[in-house]
């Protein structure tokens, strides 16, 4: 079959892709699901193996997607799978002229976070330390276990907005990336990249708390911060759904998702500070015009500043500006 080498190609990628378990079954998934397409867009342009894939054919590939009706978002995750094969390819020793750095992806227009003010984070963060599953345990055992689940999804929900971390961030955190005395973690981030962020006081506290509960799930020794009640590290999905049930719980108007916490905390820093290039490094941003999004989002706050402080802003609100345009509508003609 003259396709069987550009088959096997993609059949040892995947091998290599499913023992990589720094990925999560989601991204391996789509990743599965683009090299499908690109397999089948080779086929028909009668390419036989992984040595007969250049920059063209791959070009080629994304032109499709356009014409397609693909989005520039779902076009640049393509483009991440696509490089991840050339990758695998390369580390499996498999001849491939393709150059992964000349492999662009379209810009997509930039989304605003939406980061949850102070007031509602408040309204999450400082409920009281039971729920409504703790009033219909039936056993001590059982009230017992909801309360150990409480402290520990309070210390996920402080320790997503109290240090800005990313889901798979906190999931990977392991008790010996802690050093609650200096105040400081150590967090792996995207690519493996490790970074030290600093931990607030109500972080500690909600950690200490934790960490004294966790000794009664931890049977296996687990190297992991959060487990589950079986002592498993806690899965990136079970911290979606426990975040969402808290927010309910909070009587919140929607529910929250984890990167809405890092978002607010970036907002609410950079807010506070100014300081763009603390809060770049805080969040693990390779580049400072990742953290700039977050400078279109404090304009708000920053007008709410101009306005208070200001001499000339000072108790000029909009609708003393119309009544003094009422009174001489004869101002909007003068020259200035």
């Amino acid at each position: 079959m003259p396709a069987a080498a550009l088959n096997t190609a993609f059949e040892r990628a995947g091998e290599a892709l499913a023992a990589d378990h720094r990925l999560n079954s989601l991204t391996r998934k789509a990743y599965l699901a683009s090299w499908a397409r690109l397999a089948d867009h080779l086929h028909a342009q009668g390419i036989e193996s992984s040595a007969a894939v250049d920059d063209r054919s791959l070009r080629r590939f994304l032109a499709e997607l356009a014409r397609a009706g693909q989005s520039p978002r779902s076009i640049a995750r393509h483009v991440s799978a696509v490089k991840r094969l050339l990758g695998f390819w390369k580390r499996l020793g498999l001849d491939c002229p393709a150059d992964p750095l000349l492999l662009k992806a379209p810009k997509a227009p930039r989304r605003l976070p939406d980061a949850p003010d102070v007031e509602t984070l408040s309204r999450l963060l400082d409920r009281p330390g039971t729920d409504q599953s703790t009033h219909s345990a039936r056993t001590p055992a059982q009230r017992h276990a909801t309360e150990i689940r409480m402290l520990r999804d309070r210390c996920l929900f402080e320790w997503l907005y109290g240090s800005g971390l990313r889901l798979a961030e906190v999931v990977g955190l392991d008790l010996t990336d802690l050093d609650l005395a200096a105040g400081q973690a150590r967090v792996t981030g995207k690519r493996d990249k490790t970074r030290i962020v600093p931990v607030g006081r109500q972080a500690r506290a909600a950690m200490q708390d934790w960490l004294g509960a966790r000794r009664d799930w931890d049977r296996t020794g687990s190297p992991a911060v959060f487990i589950n009640d079986r002592g498993r590290r806690l899965s990136a999905r079970s911290v979606q759904l426990r975040l969402n049930r808290a927010s309910r719980q909070a009587g919140l108007e929607a529910p929250l998702h984890p990167h809405q916490l890092r978002h607010a905390f970036a907002t609410h820093v950079l807010e506070s500070s100014g300081d763009l290039r603390a809060v770049q490094e805080m969040l693990g941003h390779e580049s400072l015009s990742t953290t700039q999004i977050y400078t279109h989002l404090d304009f708000q706050h920053l007008m709410g500043v101009y306005e208070r402080a200001h001499p000339r802003a000072r108790h000029r609100t909009r609708e003393a500006i119309q009544e003094d345009t009422q009174k001489d509508p004869k101002r909007d003609d003068e020259p200035g």
